[in-house]
């Protein structure tokens, strides 16, 4: 498949190129796409960095790339090389003291940090230490307009200035004189759309790995298992031990040996980064989450049933859902998964205990009552205990949505 990133060059005074700042591109249009922040974010992450490299889009290089809330709160920037790239803060990133914390950690952590379309206010005060890059918007906020703070800035010995949007010759002259030191805009260049190849990945396999890092222990022995089924995720995963982000010790000969050495807490941001980067964008990411919360509460109807059954029917919730997030006939999909045939028959409609769990879970969400009293026939079950099961599945769903 095709990936596509543009970049657009950063120049000092003397107009040579010091920086690139990478923008998301989901095709040749030049222009933003319609999606969030920390998903362009994810993408970029995915598909540029742990492809070829931030480096080899910016010919050795600094890259600047967007940080927005969600992206800071998720932790996506340790998917980044701090050596090779500038963490551009966005505007949406209010100056609370959670914030602080993240980006302090961030700048323990060796990343560089600029401020993006910066308005001063005085609770941004503590952050100016941690920060080495401030952007002014002259299209936004003229020239003229900022040149009290412009002033104040350039007293602090640790802060740089960048103007961005920089579109005529008489605008770098004045913010030249001003004190900035490095700009941006269309009077120098407009950003090039850069195609690269990448490999697609397998939604299916993705969220068979996802549910196992949703898990308290995760076995990681079973996720490497399931990465070795994707060459996708198996070259990510490697390209991520391999993109300069972690110190490599010795070489790795097993994706086992890879997982062992990222450790749970970052196997499960990593696995968060794929989910956001390359599945919650095929489909409202409410599809994915109705797919966490049906395998929860599939899972409790099991284990007060039909207990040795539970971990099958927790596999039948989280995949009920696929053929409407791929629009692909579900004996397809699921004729590709490793399931057993008990499995794979509930799935496709099949008559059996785990097909007659999941009607109860759909006949629930339905509010069919009708439907749902055949249903707990079937398998035995007083419709009593369904509400309790079904609050406990979206407040664990959400708890370790939480926790990726």
């Amino acid at each position: 498949m095709k990936v596509f990133v543009a970049r657009q060059p950063i120049f000092n005074k003397k107009q040579q190129v010091v920086a690139y700042e990478l923008l998301f591109r989901d095709g040749t249009s030049n222009s933003f796409p319609n999606i969030s922040d920390d998903r362009a974010t994810a993408r970029l992450i995915m598909d540029n960095q742990l492809n070829l490299g931030t480096r080899y889009l910016t010919s050795g290089k600094k890259a600047l790339i967007n940080i927005g809330p969600d992206s800071l709160k998720q932790e996506l920037s340790y998917f980044l090389p701090s050596n090779d790239v500038i963490l551009e803060l966005l505007e949406t990133i209010r100056p609370t003291d959670e914030n602080f914390e993240l980006i302090r950690r961030l700048f323990h952590n060796d990343f560089r940090l600029a401020l993006d379309d910066f308005e001063y206010c005085e609770r941004w005060e503590p952050f100016l230490k941690l920060i080495r890059l401030i952007k002014f918007d002259v299209m936004a906020t003229p020239l003229d307009k900022i040149a009290p703070i412009v002033e104040d800035l350039k007293q602090r010995k640790n802060l740089k200035l960048l103007a961005e949007k920089v579109e005529t010759l008489e605008e770098f002259e004045q913010a030249k004189a001003m004190g900035f030191n490095f700009f941006q805009g269309y009077f120098f260049a407009k950003p090039r759309v850069i195609e690269q190849n990448d490999i697609e990945i397998n939604y299916a396999i993705a969220l068979l790995i996802y549910a196992e890092v949703l898990k308290p222990n995760i076995n990681l022995k079973k996720i490497a298992e399931l990465f070795a089924q994707d060459t996708a995720l198996a070259y990510k995963l490697l390209r991520l031990i391999n993109s300069g982000v972690f110190p490599i010790k010795s070489r790795i000969e097993s994706l086992k040996q890879a997982l062992v050495y990222l450790g749970d807490e970052r196997v499960r941001k990593f696995v968060g980064l794929i989910m956001t980067a390359h599945v919650a964008h095929m489909k409202p990411s409410e599809l994915t989450r109705l797919s966490i919360v049906r395998s929860r509460f599939c899972e409790l109807i099991a284990k007060k049933i039909q207990p040795n059954q539970a971990n099958s029917a927790f596999l039948v919730g989280l995949f009920s859902l696929l053929d409407a997030i791929l629009d692909k006939p579900m004996e397809l999909v699921v004729n590709k998964l490793p399931f057993p045939e008990i499995i794979h028959d509930a799935l496709i409609g099949k008559q059996n205990m785990l097909y007659y769990i999941l009607n109860v879970v759909k006949a629930y969400e339905k509010g069919s009552w009708w439907a749902l009293q055949e249903s707990c026939m079937l398998v035995n079950i007083d419709d009593d205990c369904l509400p309790d099961f079904h609050q406990a599945a979206i407040r664990w769903a959400d708890m370790y949505n939480d926790k990726i």
